[in-house]
Order: C-alpha cells, then sequence, then structure tokens
C-alpha cells in the first residue's frame, strides 16, 4: 500500500488513521482520489487542505472502523467499501464488534487494492445478478455456515478474526499463512472468476490448459481433497495444499497471492526499499523503483519483489516470528500468475 501523509503537518499516516496524532487534524481516505486528506477540525464542514473540496465521512465512521470520505455532492451515507456490506454482526455484542472492525480493516484494504486494478465491481443489494456483497455471520451449530463464496455473496465468519481460532484452522488446515486478508483476497477471487473468465470463452480456454478443467466435479474433487490431503504432492504445481483440490479453488489461491506479491511491491515502492546483500551471488539484489500497478510485466515485478521478501523474512527470523511469506513461487505457479496479471491488465 501507499505511503500517506497529512496535509497539515506532513506526518506519516496509516491507512486507517481518522487523526493526525501530532497536528490533530481530522484524516480520511478519498477513493475518487486514492489518497488521504486531512481536514481542520475547528471547521465544522469537511473541506480539505489540498484541493478545497467538501466530504462527509462514511456513516461506519460513527463505529470506528471506516475513515473513507464521501464527496459532498455524492448521494448515500456508504462510501463504496461499507456499501458491500449485506450483513454485519449485532453491534450490542461488544466481542462482535471488536471481530467485526478486525473484518472492516481487512476488506477496506481489499477494496483499495481492486481499485488500484481498475476491477469494476458493484453491491449485489444494486445488482442482483452482477454484483458481490459481504455477510459478517457468526458460527451457529444449527446451520452449517462457513467462510466461503457463492454468486456473489461473500461470507466471512466472525470466528476467522479471533487469534485462537485462527492459529487452531492454521495447524488443523495446514494453513500457515491463514490471514484475514488472505480469506477476503481468495474469496474476492471467485467472483472475479465469475464476471472475468466464466464469461470469456477465449479466456476460459486458456485458464484450462493453466489450470484446469473447471468442469470437474467440485464436491468429490473437495471430498477427495480432504480425504488424502496429508499425503498430496503438491509443491511442483501449486502455491499451496488447497490449490491442489480443483482448479477453481487454483485460480482463487493463485489470484491471493498474486494480490499479496503486488501489494507487497507497492508497500516496496512507496518506502524507496532496495536490498544489496553482502553476497557474491547477484540473485538477491532487488530494487523496486516503479509503481506495479502500472507495470504490465510480472516478470519485472517478481524479480524485483522477491529479494525484498526474502530480507523481510530473514528480518522475521532475527526476532523468531515465522517468515512473513512463506511460500515457493515455482515456474507452474509463475505462469498462473502472470496469466492473472495479462488478464487484468489487459482490460486498461
Amino acid at each position: 500500500m501507499k505511503i500517506f501523509e497529512c496535509d497539515h503537518c506532513r506526518l506519516a499516516l496509516f491507512f486507517e488513521n481518522q487523526r493526525c496524532e501530532k497536528c490533530g487534524y481530522l484524516t480520511g481516505y478519498s477513493p475518487d482520489d486514492q489518497d488521504m486528506l486531512s481536514f481542520d477540525p475547528s471547521v465544522l464542514t469537511l473541506v480539505s487542505d489540498k484541493d478545497g473540496k467538501e466530504f462527509r465521512y462514511c456513516a461506519n465512521r460513527e463505529f470506528g472502523v471506516c475513515n473513507w470520505l464521501i464527496p459532498i455532492e455524492k448521494n448515500g451515507k456508504f462510501c463504496p467499501a461499507c456499501q458491500l456490506n449485506r450483513i454485519i454482526p449485532n453491534l450490542s455484542d461488544n466481542e462482535n464488534f471488536q471481530k467485526w472492525k478486525k473484518l472492516e480493516g481487512a476488506k477496506h484494504r481489499l477494496i483499495y487494492q481492486l481499485e488500484r486494478l481498475n476491477l469494476s465491481y458493484v453491491s449485489k443489494l444494486k445488482d442482483l445478478n452482477q454484483g458481490v456483497c459481504f455477510d459478517f455471520l457468526s458460527r451457529n451449530p444449527t446451520h452449517n455456515r462457513m467462510t466461503g463464496h457463492s454468486s456473489g455473496v461473500i461470507t466471512i465468519l466472525l470466528e476467522e478474526a479471533d487469534t485462537v481460532h485462527l492459529e487452531k484452522m492454521k495447524t488443523q488446515l495446514l494453513e500457515p499463512y491463514r490471514t484475514l486478508i488472505g480469506h477476503f483476497r481468495h474469496e474476492v477471487g471467485h467472483y472475479f472468476w465469475d464476471r472475468l473468465v466464466a464469461t470469456a470463452p477465449v479466456i476460459l480456454e486458456e485458464f484450462r490448459g493453466i489450470f484446469g478443467d473447471e468442469r470437474a466435479d467440485y464436491g468429490q474433487a473437495l471430498l477427495r481433497y480432504y480425504q488424502s490431503k496429508y499425503n498430496m504432492d503438491w509443491k511442483g504445481n501449486y502455491i499451496s495444499q488447497y490449490a491442489g483440490s480443483h482448479p477453481w479453488e487454483d485460480w482463487a489461491e493463485t489470484w491471493a497471492h498474486y494480490l499479496h506479491i503486488m501489494d507487497m511491491a507497492e508497500t516496496s515502492f512507496s518506502f524507496g526499499l532496495s536490498v544489496n546483500p553482502n553476497l557474491n551471488e547477484q540473485s538477491l539484489v532487488g530494487k523496486i523503483d516503479f509503481d506495479p500497478y502500472q507495470n504490465h510485466d510480472f516478470g519485472q515485478i517478481f524479480k524485483a519483489w522477491f529479494p525484498i521478501s526474502f530480507a523481510i523474512n530473514s528480518l522475521n527470523r532475527s526476532m523468531g516470528i515465522p517468515d512473513a511469506y512463506p511460500f515457493v513461487i515455482n515456474g507452474e505457479v509463475m505462469k498462473k500468475m502472470k496469466f492473472i496479471h495479462r488478464l487484468l491488465f489487459g482490460m486498461r
């Protein structure tokens, strides 16, 4: 993600900041400008220091879960990210509220990235057939609720925001990189498969040549996966074990990791990161001196990103914590990521 700063005092800001910690100015993210704006708190209206435009906050700022801005001339109470909510938890339950807050943080970062990729989306509340929406639900013993995607409805269980549950699932499902943002990126991948691949015969045929034939029985494929996953040899062809269960899941897993890499690359670019280790081998020399969202060559993005990700993993190990990115991108996975990159950048 980009680095943001206060327009008034130039202090660096996080994406979620609602106020500058140095000067006290109000802050908010403008999706139209893809930038943070600041506002004099002594003035009743939100007039941007940067260009004098007037805004109001998304209604969910009341709960401390959103700092996005809506131009004053636009209708509606909610920002583009919050408009996608169909079901939210009972906010009188403080435990549920805290989990929802974490879910919103991950979802807003997802929507930021979709905007950077110029991916169009619409709320399912406005377009029942083509839209997408989010249901944030608690696990219910009488209903088999699961985190997942179905016809544009993305369900995320509140338990996914619980640290203890997350660690349990990492062990139980052999998923060392199970994160909230990972869930959002994976599930929205299913939505965009329906929008970008399933509806385009030429692209669909290319997809089948790279990921496999998605017409294979999905239910049977998952049943076989859960019966044999501990003996499954997947590392030569897939980004994760689960990706080997079915072409749809291979796409969604690869899509999620593609978004991981693009986000890390943009953050590295914003910070001006580069590495030049004290080694004779030059493969770990890298610098991202370009905006990855403006680069049509995923091979170049990956080549610049990999040394920095290796350095970040090494720093994590110095602190005794797990690798930030504990995955290997082999030739087959690279082919799949390049397919996704070509597809998205071919739309521009």
